[in-house]
């Protein structure tokens, strides 16, 4: 998934992919949440889209995902459907491969301890694909909620980290000793940021993967101000992630050019980096694509026809008609 992503990065440029910004719908009643809609097209092949609902309640309220949705993949050629995929796994499994694209870039090499702040479902995933592209030793971690700090090494056991030492500490603690930071919370609109501006090791590199509201972010914005401060998609990042808080000129390139630049990657591995990671389409689109390959391969999920249509391609009511006769085109309309 990190390769595919990042492999994705620099050859989908514009020219080979549309990506709109994502957009949707943000409320605070009944609960504060959001449904989005997050659309790419590759040209020439498919076009995937991602419904996601994004509710910090659900785990309280309703022991549900904070985060639940789905995508679904159409051919450009003729609209038909041809894939739908859960969006709840897909969506972890994503934003963990972009902060393991991310810190493979801008992250010292001998990198070992790794800082986790807000210990849900998405910390599980960022520990999984930093794991995958640094030699991580031990993890820091801090949550709000005790109990999500407790389960949290029973959650990662599936990851196979054997050697792995998981400390809890506060969360200056974590900030002051990471080598890579990650940031997975759900921070209210206007609770941030998630810790102080303190004191950091010169070559942190932070994962910021919480913001995803106007007003909402993560990191200080001292420390932003002094950091190199790369977005995946900048027009997203400077009303939704953490890039709210700078202009233009404090902020850098973008993640697919930075991951073209090998000198700028290795010149920004000694110093103090964000990854403003505000979740891409194109990321999406390649995790179902995986996916849909995956299954084929394995004979996972479900080949249906989910699409309802006439063998007359004129003729929309055929389909509802062809097994009943007369008697039902008679009876049409009636009550």
């Amino acid at each position: 998934m990190i390769r595919s992503i990042s492999d994705a990065l620099v050859t989908l440029t514009p020219d080979r992919a549309e990506l709109p910004l994502r957009s949707g719908f943000h409320y605070h009643e009944p609960v504060t949440g959001l449904i989005e809609w997050m659309p790419v097209m590759v040209n020439g092949s498919r076009a995937t889209i991602k419904v996601v609902g994004y509710h910090p309640e659900n785990p309280r309220r309703y022991e549900l995902p904070t985060i639940l949705g789905t995508v679904s993949s159409y051919d450009t050629r003729t609209g038909h459907l041809v894939g739908l995929a859960d969006g709840t796994f897909l969506t972890a499994l994503r934003t963990g491969a972009a902060s393991g694209v991310a810190t493979a870039a801008m992250a010292t090499a001998d990198t070992k301890t790794l800082g986790i702040i807000g210990c849900g479902a998405q910390a599980v995933a960022q520990l999984h694909a930093v794991s995958r592209v640094r030699k991580i030793a031990r993890v820091l971690t801090y949550d709000l909620d005790p109990a999500t700090t407790a389960s949290f090494p029973a959650r990662i056991e599936v990851l196979g980290l054997d050697d792995l030492t998981v400390e809890v500490a506060d969360c200056e603690r974590v900030v002051r000793e990471s080598d890579v930071l990650c940031t997975a919370t759900s921070v209210d609109v206007g609770g941030g940021p998630v810790f102080p501006d303190t004191e950091t090791k010169p070559w942190l590199h932070i994962n910021a993967a919480g913001s995803d509201f106007e007003g909402k972010f993560e990191i200080p914005k001292a420390m932003l101000k002094r950091a190199y401060v790369c977005p995946d998609i900048l027009l997203q990042a400077i009303s939704q992630g953490e890039c709210q808080q700078l202009t233009k000129d404090d902020i850098g390139v973008e993640l697919p050019v930075l991951i073209g630049d090998r000198e700028l990657c290795e010149s920004l591995m000694p110093k103090l980096t964000v990854f403003d990671s505000t979740g891409s389409a194109l990321e999406d689109h390649v995790a179902l694509e995986l996916m849909l390959g995956y299954g084929r391969e394995f004979g996972l999920g479900a080949e249906i026809e989910i699409e309802s249509f006439s063998h007359d391609a004129k003729n929309p009511y055929e389909f509802v008609f062809e097994d009943r006769g007369v008697a039902a085109v008679e009876n049409l309309g009636r009550p």
